[in-house]
């Protein structure tokens, strides 16, 4: 029993950093215009931008956690003579490898967005700040984005590779049960603690937001819903769930 926690232990030493990591608030700018206009675009661009920080912040952090982690259980099982410990480490390695690969292909903003990071206000080609709609835009895609990445698919998708790991590690490797357990559980704390630890404050900016712009505002936009598709025809029909 020691040495699975060990082991398990070893694997989770990587992610230590990422839930002491301190992502202070960034301080926000005088407005020293009195256009009333000019404020309104100042105001919507700060906050998208402190939004897009907080959201990158934590996205760099956990590919950071993943990789280091691929790196570390490489290192180990390369070095180790202990089978056990081999198999853990090649078996976390890939689960890992599966964790920092899955943070490429789920960027916090789309790759054809309009926007880019400003630098002192101006944006990557230096020559003017965003826009107001720019702004808005970079705002929806961010409480999207956030929202999606609490959804259950996330849950189910995460789920199921855990499973797979343990149940490889049960079977595949021929190893006890609890061996098995112990390597679901530390898979699916880790994962889990990626998804709650995710921000949410541009899904509250965001419909904020909205309230200000219409008294019955465009909440619904941040809240993707999944969709049933009932199809008859002759003899028989199909139903399809799209999400």
């Amino acid at each position: 029993m020691k040495e699975i926690f060990s082991r398990t232990g070893l694997r989770a030493v990587p992610f230590l950093f990422i839930f002491i990591l301190p992502l202070t608030p960034l301080a926000g700018q005088i407005v020293s215009d009195d256009s009333t206009a000019v404020v309104a675009i100042q105001d919507l661009s700060e906050l998208a931008n402190q939004d897009r920080a907080r959201a990158q912040a934590w996205w760099y952090a956990w590919l950071g956690g993943y990789s280091a982690a691929t790196a570390g259980q490489g290192v180990v099982y390369f070095t180790s003579e202990d089978k056990s410990l081999k198999q853990d480490m090649a078996l976390g390695a890939a689960t890992t490898f599966l964790g920092a690969v899955g943070q490429l292909l789920t960027p916090m903003l789309p790759k054809d967005a309009t926007y880019r990071r400003p630098a002192d206000g101006y944006n990557a080609e230096g020559a003017e700040p965003m826009s107001y709609g720019q702004s808005a835009e970079l705002l929806k895609a961010l409480a999207l984005r956030e929202k999606e990445g609490r959804s259950w698919k996330v849950h189910a998708v995460a789920g199921a590779v855990n499973l797979g790991s343990g149940l490889i590690t049960w079977l595949g490797f021929k190893r006890t049960f609890l061996d098995g357990l112990g390597n679901f559980a530390l898979n699916t704390v880790i994962t889990e603690a990626q998804i709650w630890t995710q921000p949410t404050r541009a899904i509250r900016d965001y419909e904020r937001w909205c309230r200000e712009q219409s008294p019955e505002g465009d909440q619904g936009a941040a809240k993707p819903e999944s969709q049933w598709n009932v199809n008859v025809y002759p003899g028989g029909f199909s139903v399809r769930l799209d999400f």
